[in-house]
């Protein structure tokens, strides 16, 4: 078989979920957006209410309406971008929660779908979505008569705890929001670990749940195993792969796997990237292709099957770091060839 296997643990993505709901003793959502960060909507999202997710967060109200038909009818679906022209039919029909961005969203809302839930969303610093402040103090008691589902807001440093940026978008959400009688949210993944004073009433991990930085404590969730297509002997002096980016200066076992930048498999990686094979690691060598990578597998005792580029011991921010990315990068290009493998909750 000359397809990569990826692998999602489901038990360890529910255990991350409990262990971020543990810090806060709050409601705990989940951010499933972008097919649950590439990891499947389908399977992850059931798994999650299972373990007790009641409220659920997406991009786009299309996404939406797929969770809608896996979840069935009980738990809340939040939808960030809010109610952009063309989505009234899928807000209705799916019973989606759209996050207001704007008086002109405000607006389409109640004049489309009056008494519908919703929620509001307001900018504290971030300038990407979301009120202003002049335009919430404008639409604040029209907006909460109509008793919205939550009100929230979004940290734009909060990877980075004592970045000052934290304190003035909790101070302007703490102005913004002080009194209201509305549920409200501060925290994804980051805020959460930032401490009590910035969960509020609901927090909604995204990234932590399925391994990825900041949260250091969280269980690995994928391994992505790609198979050896050929092994082959490497003499000084010769050259492998395109435009000869890597020479041998002494003679090198190497085997060609069967995934490249096509399976989502970032090309700038190669220069640091390494793979494992049981407990050793084996160094990359030139170019990630199209369809292959060319890795040096001479420490090894036999020929390889397969070697791991995600597994417990490298991480999506450790193949991130080597392409000068984000975690959230890696997940979400996983590709569409894998074979996909789903270990129970």
């Amino acid at each position: 078989m000359a397809v990569a296997e990826l692998t999602i643990d489901l038990g360890a993505l529910c255990a991350n979920w409990r262990a971020l709901s543990s810090l806060s003793q709050l409601d705990t959502g989940a951010v499933v957006k972008a097919d649950a960060y590439g990891l499947g909507l389908a399977q992850v999202a059931p798994v999650l209410a299972q373990a007790g997710a009641r409220q659920f967060f997406v991009a786009a109200c299309e996404e939406g309406s797929a969770l809608r038909d896996i979840l069935g009818s009980g738990p809340e679906i939040f939808v960030f971008s809010g109610h952009m022209e063309g989505d009234t039919d899928l807000i209705r029909n799916a019973k989606l929660t759209p996050l207001l961005n704007s008086i002109d969203q405000m607006l389409r809302h109640v004049e489309a779908l009056p008494g519908h839930s919703f929620g509001l969303q307001l900018d504290t610093g971030m300038n990407r979505l979301g009120m202003e402040d002049a335009e919430w103090r404008a639409l604040r008691d029209i907006a909460l008569a109509q008793r919205p589902a939550l009100v929230m807001s979004h940290l734009a440093c909060a990877d980075t705890p004592a970045h000052p940026m934290n304190r003035h978008q909790l101070q302007n959400f703490v102005d913004m929001t002080d009194e209201i009688d509305a549920p409200r949210s501060l925290a994804a993944t980051g805020g959460i670990l930032l401490g009590e004073e910035y969960h509020f009433d609901l927090t909604r991990p995204g990234i932590g749940l399925y391994g990825g930085l900041p949260y250091t404590d969280a269980r690995s969730v994928a391994t992505l195993s790609v198979p050896v297509i050929q092994t082959r002997d490497v003499m000084p002096g010769e050259t492998v792969g395109y435009s000869n980016t890597w020479t041998a200066d002494k003679p090198t076992r190497v085997a060609t796997i069967a995934a490249g930048y096509a399976d989502g498999i970032i090309r700038a990686i190669g220069k640091d990237a390494w793979l494992w094979a049981g407990d050793v690691r084996c160094k990359v060598l030139g170019r990630v292709s199209m369809d292959m990578i060319a890795v040096d597998v001479t420490d090894l005792d036999e020929e390889p099957l397969a070697l791991d580029l995600l597994n417990s011991r490298q991480g999506v921010d450790s193949v991130a770091d080597w392409a000068g990315t984000i975690g959230y990068e890696i997940l979400t290009n996983l590709g569409g060839r894998y074979k996909r493998r789903y270990l129970p909750a």
